[in-house]
């Protein structure tokens, strides 16, 4: 029998086992396919909330705690595995100018780094935008990681202290009787452990169907296209009506995203790709002579007001929950895995749990 089985092999279900394989337990991941290749794999790596002001104080604190360890879990990672999940702070650009008020607030209120800039500012930190800005909001201090790297990274990690991880594993059903996680049935195995952690994604509520209370978490589509750039052609990551563009390293541009109510399908439309070229090209012109290289879509795992249930599970002894997060998985990760391993070992927990259980209210 295992101590701990977790299922669900994205960054939330690979760093929570990291967390728990640091404290010494005997801990097995599942994954349905190979491991970080769903919404780890498809977002865009930003290590902030879009438009954190929008959402809840309980969203914040996750993101901040997880903003200010990501770079000493990236060094971690690379020093220990020898890849890089590649963090990099360029900064954030945020361009709604109806969105600066409640982004002043909400920065005055949390002390953290935001300020309104001039248009001067704006073309010395972004050149490459086609209409020169009045103002725009300036995040000096929001940085961004290579998801694809960090999922590699993460999965070298847990496979060198001794993670026992078993892909093309899809999971059946839990096994639960007299109120308690027995494990879960695989096929026709029968995998035994005495706690067992849901980091299922947008899959979450499937599973847990048969548990007595399940977590409202369904599928949100996000499409996504990549240029294949040059180096600095963009330089900050930048925001504007609820799209985005990520340059990476190697001149790479990520430009997102769509939001598309579609269940738990994954295909890419012509649409969708013309939608986003025709807002990025419109944006940053010097796309244009850049090839797009890929398209692809991921499913979000949406909660109500994107807060994740990170938690027990108040029926089923044993049995916990880390998923729900929406679009902010890998910002909220370090926080929520470590939260979810001091619940799992009854520790005191790094944050308030409450805001988080199942039965919390998410208005």
């Amino acid at each position: 029998m295992t101590d701990i089985l977790i299922i669900g092999g994205g960054i939330i279900g690979m760093l929570t086992a990291r967390e728990l394989r640091l404290s010494g337990a005997e801990v097995c991941l599942l994954d349905r396919q190979e491991t970080g290749r769903e919404a780890t794999w498809a977002g865009g790596g930003i290590i902030s909330p879009l438009y954190p002001w929008r959402y809840a104080d309980s969203i914040t604190k996750l993101a901040h705690w997880g903003q200010t360890r990501y770079p000493g879990l990236a060094q971690e990672l690379e020093e220990y595995t020898g890849i890089s999940p590649e963090w990099n702070r360029n900064g954030l650009l945020i361009l709604d100018a109806e969105e600066q008020q409640a982004a002043l607030d909400w920065a005055s209120q949390w002390g953290l780094p935001l300020e309104v800039i001039d248009s001067q500012r704006v073309a010395g930190l972004e050149p490459a935008l086609a209409v020169p800005q009045a103002q725009a909001i300036w995040m000096p201090e929001i940085a961004q990681i290579r998801n694809p790297r960090l999922a590699r990274a993460l999965r070298a990690d847990i496979d060198k202290r001794g993670v026992k991880v078993l892909e093309s594993t899809p999971v059946d059903a839990l096994s639960i009787s007299d109120g308690r996680i027995r494990g879960v049935q695989a096929g026709d195995r029968l995998l035994e452990a005495s706690k067992v952690v849901v980091c299922a994604g947008a899959w979450t509520a499937t599973l847990l169907e048969g548990s007595g209370l399940s977590p409202e978490v369904r599928p949100i589509q996000g499409q996504m296209i990549l240029f294949k750039a040059i180096p600095d052609l963009l330089k900050r990551i930048t925001l504007f009506q609820d799209h985005y563009s990520i340059p990476r390293r190697d001149g790479r541009i990520l430009f997102g995203s769509t939001l598309e109510e579609v269940g738990f399908d994954k295909r890419t439309s012509a649409e969708a790709r013309r939608h986003l070229l025709d807002i990025a090209l419109a944006r940053f012109p010097a796309l244009a002579t850049y090839p797009v290289e890929q398209q692809w879509a991921g499913l979000r795992p949406a909660s109500p007001s994107g807060i994740p249930y990170i938690c027990p599970h108040p029926e089923v002894q044993g049995l916990f929950i880390n998923a729900g997060h929406f679009r902010n998985g890998l910002v909220m990760a370090p926080a929520s895995c470590r939260l979810a391993a001091d619940l799992v070992l009854g520790r005191n927990p790094v944050l308030d749990p409450a805001p988080y259980a199942l039965t919390a209210s998410r208005i």
